[in-house]
């Protein structure tokens, strides 16, 4: 039985949890009860990709000794994750967190998670777009479930500080990847979300010179989650705090 599974023991005890976002520039953890306890810089990071798990669980042991008293035994992890994340990727995130010693690690896309927080109630289509440090996505939601995905490697880290020309590469690649999500539904699911408004989290969404272009590349109104830089972490633990208080029920994510 693999470590994330090792809540055999009884996910049905664990009644504290944390929820994790590690991304490319910052890592911030979620509490319940607490709220955002941590909003740090990241470790070893590159494009989203843990490259040295060292840094990310001595950040953790000492978020558990501030929260629980240093005991992770009955708590659960949610972890987010690029919604195009590879196998690897996950598995590499899910060892580390593991490692600690948690009842269980639920794992569960960047893109549901924001959406939790920032649409709670939206049914139908929905575009997300994560606009990171390293990384943007686009992700299409139709009933909270991704339909499909698209990742470029660029993100804010990438634009120079001088002038605002610069801000087009990325708008330039979030509206080339919304346009190949286009050409590759066949339901109409993308014009849906795009005439509903499309939703910007990350730091991104913090920077007017890249929303405004980006509204009118898409010709679309966009919708700026409250606190975008936290929105995915803050949409995780409510999804957290659900699964603590229904244990039995399917967890977000595949495969845990």
């Amino acid at each position: 039985m693999s470590t994330a599974h090792k809540a055999a023991r009884g996910t049905a005890g664990a009644v504290r949890g944390l929820a994790l976002d590690i991304g490319s520039s910052r890592t911030r953890v979620w509490v319940a009860g607490a709220g955002v306890l941590a909003d740090v810089p990241s470790g070893p990071v590159l494009r989203g990709r843990v490259t040295d798990a060292g840094p990310h669980q001595r950040l953790l042991r000492k978020v558990a000794d501030s929260a629980f008293g240093g005991a992770v035994e009955d708590t659960v992890v949610m972890l987010c994750h690029p919604v195009l994340a590879d196998p690897v990727q996950r598995e590499t995130a899910r060892r580390m967190v593991a490692g600690l010693g948690p009842a269980r690690v639920v794992s569960v896309d960047s893109a549901r998670a924001a959406a939790a927080y920032a649409a709670p109630t939206s049914g139908g289509p929905l575009l997300v777009v994560d606009l990171g440090a390293a990384l943007t996505e686009v992700t299409l939601l139709v009933d909270g479930l991704v339909q499909d995905a698209l990742l470029a490697e660029v993100g804010l880290d990438d634009l120079p500080e001088s002038d605002g020309g610069p801000a087009g590469t990325v708008v330039d690649a979030t509206a080339d990847m919304v346009r190949d999500l286009w050409r590759r539904d066949g339901t109409g699911a993308v014009l849906g979300a795009l005439r509903r408004g499309v939703l910007i989290t990350g730091g991104g969404a913090l920077r007017m010179d890249l929303t405004s272009r980006l509204a009118v590349r898409l010709g679309a109104r966009l919708r700026l989650a409250n606190d975008p830089a936290t929105s995915t972490v803050r949409g995780a633990g409510l999804l957290l705090s659900s699964t603590l208080r229904h244990p039995t029920e399917r967890r977000p994510g595949r495969g845990h």
